[in-house]
């Protein structure tokens, strides 16, 4: 894994509980598998399992013929599409993701999104800071609120369906839009799904949970974004390419609608840009999935895989290579 992240994501006691599942070193970290140290490249020659993380150099062939006994790759973090590479699959390679949990933290930030959209926050912040004095905020916000508002979720992925799941308690109409998801999966899961652009149009607020593919890119576009009703919010904390952002730009300058952005493209917007300034976006640097504290849930449950793998049993989330075309 990258440098510096080890030290975040494993505290004493995870590297306790792995001294006890597997015989290792919890403290030697590998950055870069294609040029190892020599205590790693000791390592990986006698390795059964790697754990991974962000950074992770790609499993190349040439990594692979340095770790022969390799039969398992751990991923404590979501994608493994940066480093598991065509030949861990053909060499019979059992991977595993943290994926679900770290949808958890991302499904929290895009709840709270949603909520606070709807009671117009941004809007009503801007100009309560401008009144500065008692003001008739009921009249003002006489549409606002969160009761019988729609809320449309562009894909069925794991956060997509955990944001769907938070959802229920609130008195909410909610919309799907999901190729991969057919009516009678739709109704287990209490959304209607319809087409994009139907989502679009008949949504307070549309957010994004589609992976990051080809076929997504600049999936919500300028048809999409002119369809959204006046004083709608897009939340995006999937991957900025899956919108528009010139488009985007265009609606959001003029004031039409609202975004909460934690994710852009490029990933870091330039120094210039009115994604910083707009009163009217709430812009955040890709926090919305696991930091801080929520580091330590993917320790656990990627240990959890690999005391299952010490075991001899499956991986409670083995990932298939087949599902990675269309999942992040």
């Amino acid at each position: 894994m990258g440098p510096g992240i080890a030290e975040r994501l494993l505290d004493d006691r995870h590297r306790d509980r792995l001294t006890a599942l597997a015989r290792t070193d919890p403290h030697l970290v590998a950055h870069d598998l294609t040029a190892p140290s020599p205590p790693v490249a000791d390592a990986l020659a006698t390795a059964d399992v790697l754990l991974t993380c962000w950074g992770t150099t790609p499993l190349t062939a040439e990594v692979l013929d340095a770790a022969p006994r390799l039969r398992a790759v751990v991923h404590a973090a979501g994608s493994v599409k940066h480093h598991v590479t065509e030949a861990c699959w053909e060499r019979g390679i059992a991977v595993t993701s943290v994926a679900a949990v770290n949808a958890l933290p991302v499904a929290e930030y895009t709840l709270a999104a949603i909520l606070f959209a709807n009671k117009r926050v941004l809007r009503t912040r801007r100009r309560y800071r401008a009144l500065r004095t008692h003001h008739d905020w009921h009249q003002e916000l006489d549409g606002a609120g969160n009761y019988g508002r729609t809320v449309g979720i562009v894909g069925a992925s794991r956060i997509g369906r955990r944001v769907i799941e938070l959802l229920r308690p609130f008195d909410l109409r909610v919309l799907l839009y999901d190729p991969h998801v057919e009516s009678a999966e739709a109704a287990r899961l209490g959304v209607e799904t319809v087409p994009l652009d139907v989502l679009c149009a008949d949504s307070d607020v549309v957010t994004v949970h589609a992976p990051q593919l080809p076929a997504t890119r600049h999936m919500i576009g300028a048809r999409q974004l002119a369809l959204m009703p006046d004083g709608a919010t897009l939340v995006n904390t999937a991957r900025g390419s899956l919108v528009d952002e010139g488009a985007l730009l265009g609606e959001l300058i003029s004031g039409r609608l609202d975004a909460v952005l934690d994710v852009t493209d490029p990933e870091v917007p330039s120094a210039d840009s009115p994604l910083y300034d707009l009163p009217n976006v709430l812009l955040t640097p890709h926090i919305a999935g696991s930091l801080g504290r929520e580091l330590h849930r993917m320790a656990d449950r990627a240990l959890d895989e690999v005391e299952r793998f010490a075991a001899g049993l499956p991986f409670a989330d083995p990932v298939h290579p087949g599902a990675l075309k269309h999942s992040a």
